[in-house]
């Protein structure tokens, strides 16, 4: 069993204790706490250097410690505290990296509510437990075979067909049912090729349909988007030695994964405001009234500097893109405030809690969106970012990589 200690202030008072355990239960993992005792606590506290009032976060900082020299020996770590504290979110911080510094234990952070259930924290935990017991299949670099890889995600389904290494099909469809999306972006794939479903030799499915396209297709692999993506990521832009930072822009949620050799080590989800993901980005290019995939070239046009948004919120940022264009503003500078916006939430709510390991590699279907890569090469310094070929199919190319070499339906034949 996979053994997660947890690092924690708060998560015994707040009533989530056993939420997350029930998380972890669900994908065959244990929640320890490291064992240490009152002389230790401040002993540790004084080595780590930072000073926290709160006698809590002082315990999350020696169970930190107990783990970095091996007093604790998880096979990974999950860190957590209460959203309304501002000592919390920084001893939070630094607790992860410090242990990301000083140890290859994979890490994620997550910040809770009073309200925060088990299926919330299912995605992290089973990207946690499949980081520790799957970690020869996250080492694969090369498909083999005929393989299909499904991505239903919030907003699309992704198809992908690959053969001997190469991308041979894809197919791309809304997300409404999601089995009928499933065949529909599959059927899309299957007509690019000669090949049918009775042809393959394993089905991979990640994104949040994954569980029911699995079950449905009797997929031989089923698996979160995290590692899936990580690994589809690195793999399109020829990455996989060496260290990278993933980063995926959703319609619904935002992910930030750094990436050594493969293999994911460390990552962070998003999706507490809607301002701060693609849907933002969809809702600004229907008030402008131009499709989704002209909004990149357009923003890059403007500046974002003539339309700034004193809100990060999804229904006073339309607001304000409202006001600066009855002002008459430039949909050109309307639509770089958007993606600098995007960008510059996900910056503050998630790139400042991973170190940016170069390169950083932009995937997902807000990828294509030029003017929204700009603005987070422009936010982050002038980092040049890799947008790879099939960026927006990176979960389904992911899937359909992993699932190869797992999967030999043709032998039974």
């Amino acid at each position: 069993m996979v053994k997660i200690a947890l690092v924690s202030c708060g998560t015994e008072y707040s009533g989530i204790q056993k939420e997350i355990e029930k998380a972890a239960n669900k994908f065959g993992a244990e929640i320890i706490l490291p064992e240490i005792d009152l002389e230790y606590i401040d002993e540790a506290y004084e080595k780590f250097g930072f000073s926290a009032q709160s006698s809590s976060l002082k315990l999350m900082i020696a169970r930190a410690m107990a783990i970095v020299e091996g007093k604790s020996r998880p096979d990974a770590v999950f860190i957590a505290t209460c959203f309304r504290c501002a000592e919390a979110a920084l001893v939070r911080n630094e607790v992860r990296r410090f242990i990301q510094n000083n140890t290859r234990i994979p890490v994620v952070t997550y910040s809770f509510t009073e309200r925060t259930k088990a299926d919330e924290l299912f995605i992290r935990m089973e990207a946690l437990a499949t980081t520790v017991t799957r970690r020869s299949i996250l080492a694969r670099e090369k498909q083999e075979g005929l393989t299909l890889g499904l991505d239903s995600g919030s907003t699309t389904t992704k198809a992908v067909l690959m053969e001997n290494n190469q991308v041979i099909g894809t197919g791309w469809t809304s997300t409404k049912d999601i089995i009928e999306s499933a065949k529909t972006a599959a059927s899309e794939a299957f007509g690019q090729t000669d090949y049918g479903w009775d042809d393959l030799d394993g089905i991979g499915t990640t994104g949040y349909g994954r569980f029911t396209m699995g079950q449905e297709f009797g997929a031989e692999l089923i698996q979160e988007e995290l590692s899936v993506n990580a690994k589809g990521a690195v793999y399109l832009a020829d990455c996989q030695k060496g260290e990278a930072t993933v980063l995926d822009i959703g319609g619904m949620d935002n992910k930030v994964i750094t990436v050594n050799n493969g293999i994911p080590d460390n990552f962070t989800m998003g999706g507490i405001c809607a301002g701060a993901s693609g849907r933002f980005l969809d809702m600004t290019s229907r008030r402008l009234d131009v499709d989704i995939t002209e909004l990149g070239p357009l923003a890059v046009q403007g500046d974002w500097r003539r339309a700034m948004l004193n809100s990060y919120c999804i229904v006073f940022g339309i607001q304000d893109l409202v006001t600066t264009l009855a002002a008459g503003g430039s949909k050109a500078d309307v639509a770089a405030a958007a993606c600098h916006s995007v960008s510059e939430q996900v910056y503050e709510q998630q790139l400042q809690e991973i170190d940016i390991r170069e390169p950083l590699i932009q995937v997902g279907g807000t990828s294509l969106i030029s003017g929204l890569v700009e603005a987070v090469s422009e936010t982050l310094g002038g980092i040049e970012i890799i947008v790879p070929e099939y960026s927006q199919h990176i979960g389904a190319v992911g899937a359909a990589l992993l699932v190869s070499g797992m999967g030999h339906r043709q032998d039974n034949k």
